[in-house]
């Protein structure tokens, strides 16, 4: 069954060509490995996906669900982790996730039996009681996870999960991912961490230039490349070793308004 479609998927900013015509579908049950360099084009397309954007041309579905015209039923069906923390400091783990699941309306009772159970989950039980404020970088991405799945989705896109955590609190993020993926979530995974990506997904897509360049299962993308090869060989062989990192001229996302603030 296929959870995630996308045909000819393509967004401009003016003359930029940020995502062009990307085609691809991702399987119920699976984790994949959406990679790429900076500016390669993948938050842009993720952010079709999770109906933050809206296409130039092409289309996607989400859940069975057209992303432009379904996307109310889009939202029921997928939780997003992203880099930046979604939660609110002067609040507890268990008001910020109250907060989260009145938006999907849950009753009163199935949400407080989710809370309990995710915060458990990832050992933020014993702090229910404390400031988002006063937590560790490591303890609020915990808390950002769980946030994305307090109305248990069936499709989880994560957006660099484990950047800028320690390697302890990294590896229970990544065995976490692995527990969602076995207990039955489809998960799209972004990262530029190629070892996480090496062991979470079962099938690898690398995007360059707003193209998709390689879509393949793991272990065919490094035989091509030698029997020893990594992730990270794959990665460097067919998007070059250029640093990417450069000054933004212009800051195509974000639309200019006069008089007033864009968001």
């Amino acid at each position: 069954m296929i959870e995630v479609q996308a045909e000819k998927l393509t967004k401009k900013f003016g003359d930029f060509i940020a995502v062009n015509q990307v085609s691809f579908s991702v399987e119920k049950g699976e984790v994949f490995g959406f990679l790429g360099p900076n500016g390669a084009g993948k938050t842009t397309t993720i952010s079709m996906l999770c109906t933050l954007m809206q296409p130039t041309k092409g289309n996607a579905t989400v859940g069975g669900f057209d992303v432009v015209k379904k996307a109310d039923e889009v939202r029921k069906k997928i939780g997003v982790v992203t880099e930046k923390l979604i939660a609110y400091n002067r609040l507890t783990p268990v008001e910020n996730l109250k907060l989260f699941g009145r938006l999907y309306d849950m009753q009163k009772q199935e949400l407080d039996t989710r809370i309990k159970d995710l915060l458990q989950l990832v050992d933020l039980w014993d702090w229910r009681k404390s400031l988002v404020s006063n937590f560790s970088s490591g303890m609020r991405q915990r808390l950002n996870l769980v946030r994305a799945l307090i109305h248990n989705p069936e499709i989880i896109f994560l957006d660099e999960p484990t950047v800028g955590l320690d390697p302890a609190t990294a590896l229970n993020i990544r065995d976490l991912v692995a527990k969602l993926n076995q207990d039955g979530k489809t998960i799209i995974l972004t990262t530029h961490q190629m070892e996480v990506a090496e062991k979470l997904s079962h099938r690898i897509c690398i995007i360059d230039q707003g193209k998709i360049i390689a879509l393949e299962k793991l272990e065919d993308l490094k035989a091509k490349v030698g029997p020893e090869a990594t992730l990270e060989d794959v990665f460097i062989k067919l998007t070059g070793n250029k640093m990417r990192d450069a000054p933004k001229k212009n800051r195509f996302d974000i639309p200019k308004h006069r008089g007033r603030r864009a968001f």
